[in-house]
């Protein structure tokens, strides 16, 4: 708490100007991350963290396989299905009944040898809506474009096994 107040002071001289400081602190303070990271390696990863749930792909170029993976705080319900929509300029619905479930049922995960269509909706489009069953939630997009270009570039630079 004494690193705003020294930025504070040093930078803003009126008690009006310091005040502003700190109210714009207080404002940015509890707003969620909403940043999608990407780790290149074996394998490449790329991730986001929104609320109580979590997105994380994978590519390991050894099998070669893609890997998405959907968790969150409360089990899924049972379905026959697991469907990803986006939307935005670039719509699009993906839905699969090869996936599968985590044994305390609070991830599933599909796998496959391409995910150009997951890649270029998560990349184009403003955010997905997860489906499982009649479970569905919203994942933002905003600022995933950057990322999952990282993520292609590592699938096409590491070498197949």
């Amino acid at each position: 708490m004494r690193n705003w107040k020294k930025a504070c002071r040093k930078d803003f001289r009126s008690p009006f100007q310091h005040t502003i400081c700190y109210l714009v602190f207080l404002a940015i303070l509890p707003c969620p991350a909403l940043a999608w990271d990407f780790t290149p390696g074996l394998p490449c990863l790329l991730s986001h963290t929104e609320g109580n749930r979590q997105i994380e792909l994978t590519y390991d170029p050894t099998q070669p396989l893609y890997s998405v993976t959907v968790s969150q705080d409360t089990p899924f319900p049972d379905s026959p299905f697991f469907a990803m929509t986006f939307n935005g300029p670039r719509p699009n619905t993906i839905a699969s009944t090869r996936h599968t479930v985590s044994n305390d049922g609070r991830s599933v995960t599909v796998t496959d040898t391409g995910f150009g269509n997951v890649l270029d909706g998560l990349q184009y489009n403003l955010s997905t809506t997860i489906i499982v069953a009649e479970e569905k939630f919203d994942i933002q997009l905003r600022g995933a474009a950057g990322p999952v270009q990282a993520f292609r570039d590592c699938a096409a630079d590491v070498p197949s096994a």
